[in-house]
């Protein structure tokens, strides 16, 4: 079992920064793929970004390339999603989510909600 812990959402003006933080406890988290999610009011969820384990490799979608930077720390368990120059249709509840197995994410934090006003 692994158990995650998002934190650091709010509201923020358009053009701001937040950055999430996900703890994570149970398993070893080294071994884990991580990853954020995010669903819209009326939208379906969608990934936002992932890194894998070694935490060289990552993957972002393209609505939040270049503004949005996944990274972990292995030593403390957590995966951060730094995000900058955000934009109102960023707002979203983002979910944390851990991969046992390459896209099997089983586990799944209960979210943080992100607000960004105009």
């Amino acid at each position: 079992q692994v158990q995650l812990v998002e934190s650091g959402g709010g509201l923020v003006q358009a053009g701001g920064s937040l950055r999430l933080s996900c703890a994570a406890s149970g398993r070893t988290f080294g071994r884990l793929t991580m990853a954020w999610f995010r669903q819209a009011p009326g939208k379906e969820r969608e990934a936002v970004a992932r890194i894998y384990i070694s935490g060289g490799i990552t993957y972002y979608a393209d609505s939040v390339k270049g503004r949005f930077t996944i990274s972990r720390d292995n030593a403390k368990n957590t995966v951060y999603l730094q995000m900058n120059s955000l934009e109102p249709e960023d707002t979203a509840v983002y979910y944390c989510a851990a991969a046992p197995k390459l896209g099997e994410y089983e586990y799944w934090g209960q979210g943080t909600q992100v607000t960004v006003s105009s």
